[in-house]
């Protein structure tokens, strides 16, 4: 599919979507949602993709926060909307997705921007990243997931204060708290999810995908994550990929899954 504010490419197995709109350091407006909607759900749909990672283009910002233009004169019904429908078809889609997700956070991260990456299933992050969620200065809260992921992510106690003072922190900060897993170079950023990505790759997908069911079934009200890892543990053993797996182990030869 073309489109108009991202790039999306498949290569060895590896999707890289990258937002598109350097002149607006990538915020998020209504079109580049529906279009990253598009382009995850693409790329989760292709048998030949192993693993995602969203980035954005240039070298000053992943997303720097939503399109503020695009809402500033929103209603309360239209805020809520706007709200609901972005997490329905970006960020919990992107949480659940069946194909893991790593986010290249090349910069700013704020606002929207650090609630995608959150959204995604782990992080990476260039020495330059700066990452926030500045929305109570416009008299706010973050809308897309960010008060919930947040917490989960970095603790209650760092949230609070991330989103109570509305500022920055830095890439190692970040790396502190929990926040994102690796930090390295702006040159080394990419190469370095991509190896991350070909590791992945090596794995069975069946079987990652339902432990990204089973881990996310622990951050849901009302949903025992024990129960769910017992169900999920237990379909696996009907699968082509645990045969191939278990036979490979004990042939003492690699796995070659058939995959989804």
């Amino acid at each position: 599919m073309s489109y108009n504010n991202i790039i999306s490419k498949e290569n060895n197995g590896i999707t890289t979507i990258t937002i598109n709109r350097p002149k607006k350091l990538n915020a998020l407006n209504r079109e580049t949602i529906q279009e990253l909607h598009e382009a995850f759900s693409e790329a989760d749909s292709d048998i030949d993709t192993k693993v995602i990672i969203v980035t954005g283009s240039g070298e000053k910002a992943f997303v720097a926060g939503a399109d503020i233009s695009e809402f500033s004169d929103f209603d309360v019904n239209q805020g809520t909307e706007l709200a609901s429908k972005g997490q329905e078809l970006l960020f919990n889609f992107v949480e659940n997705l069946s194909t893991p997700v790593i986010a290249a956070v090349n910069g700013f991260a704020l606002g929207g921007g650090l609630e995608l990456a959150m959204a995604a299933h782990f992080r990476v992050a260039s020495h330059n990243a700066k990452l926030g969620l500045p929305e109570v200065s416009l008299g706010v809260i973050p809308g897309y997931g960010g008060t919930q992921r947040l917490p989960q992510l970095v603790g209650k106690g760092r949230a609070m204060e991330m989103i109570m003072t509305g500022g920055m922190i830095d890439a190692n900060q970040a790396l502190s708290y929990g926040l994102v897993n690796y930090v390295t170079t702006q040159d080394e950023l990419l190469p370095l999810c991509e190896k991350i990505g070909v590791k992945i790759s090596k794995n069975s997908t069946v079987a990652i995908s339902a432990a990204i069911r089973a881990i996310n079934a622990n951050f849901k009200d009302g949903v025992d994550g024990f129960n769910v890892e017992i169900q999920e543990f237990g379909n696996c053993f009907g699968t082509d990929d645990f045969e191939e797996g278990t036979t490979a182990f004990l042939q003492k030869r690699k796995a070659d899954f058939p995959g989804r």
